[in-house]
């Protein structure tokens, strides 16, 4: 598979030295930090090369999480993974372990507990004490995520000043609310992500857009994922003189990721590249 890779980059992504005020946020929208504590596999899960944990916070829920560690001594830079309207899934852990595989500590965490938009490709896994589907944009996404980025930053072997977020989908457009209303992690990583008309670009960290130029609603897409609304959003990011970086799949579609091997493995080398750099 083809893919044309449009890169601008004006600052680097997680060693950043020309955006020290980024690289050293750690404050928390939360009134107390979350809880994090280990619990047992969801079901069909035991043979997951990855630690359970579960994340609660007051007024949000308890969100199960997989933690997938790369091997060798820590600390390591760390990424949240936010799954699509689909819901949690074993291919988010899958994803997970991949990027550890590569030197970062990844974390894929339930942040919803419905499974909308049911698909074949995906594995569901439950997680009935999460909080309920939010608006992406809206102000319970963004506790949702930012308990979530907090409760990172304390996981053993995790550098809490080297936090990123993974979003596809519906959680493409929660890191995109979060990293344009908050910052407080160091990169971001929009997959398939919907991007609103006339969106601002004042983003407040480096970012990284994989995105398919055949993205469309008959495979889970919507207008804001439509590939004229990314490429204009990217425009006007790299016109106000943000950080971003980004790669388009010819012909690829909303879910991708997970239904082409190919694109998947190249997903996974340029997220690492950009997180690692």
């Amino acid at each position: 598979m083809k893919t044309q890779r449009l890169l601008i980059v004006l600052t680097v992504a997680l060693a950043l030295p020309a955006c020290p005020a980024a690289a050293q946020t750690t404050e928390s929208r939360l009134d107390s930090p979350p809880e994090v504590s280990k619990t047992d596999a969801p079901f069909g899960t035991g043979t997951r090369a990855v630690q359970w944990i579960k994340v609660s916070a007051p007024d949000v829920g308890v969100m199960l999480a997989a933690v997938a560690r790369p091997r060798g001594a820590g600390p390591f830079p760390t990424v949240v993974l936010l799954h699509g309207t689909h819901g949690f899934a074993g291919e988010y852990v899958r994803l997970a372990e991949d990027l550890a595989a590569g030197g970062v500590m990844a974390v894929a965490a339930c942040w919803f507990r419905e499974h909308g938009h049911k698909q074949p490709f995906i594995t569901p896994i439950d997680c009935p004490h999460a909080p309920p589907m939010p608006d992406p944009l809206s102000a319970e996404a963004v506790r949702i995520v930012d308990t979530l980025v907090q409760a990172a930053r304390t996981l053993p072997d995790a550098r809490p000043d080297r936090i990123a977020l993974f979003g596809h989908s519906r959680g493409g457009g929660a890191v995109l609310g979060y990293v344009l209303r908050v910052g407080n992690v160091q990169a971001a990583v929009l997959n398939s992500a919907p991007y609103p008309a006339r969106a601002s670009a004042d983003i407040k960290v480096p970012i990284l857009i994989l995105h398919g130029t055949n993205d469309n609603p008959a495979d889970g897409g919507g207008p804001g994922t439509n590939i004229d609304r990314v490429r204009e959003f990217e425009a006007k990011v790299r016109a106000a003189g943000k950080p971003v970086e980004a790669v388009y799949y010819d012909g690829g579609r909303h879910n991708d990721i997970f239904l082409s091997s190919t694109q998947h493995r190249d997903e996974v080398r340029q997220i690492l590249e950009f997180l690692l750099r």
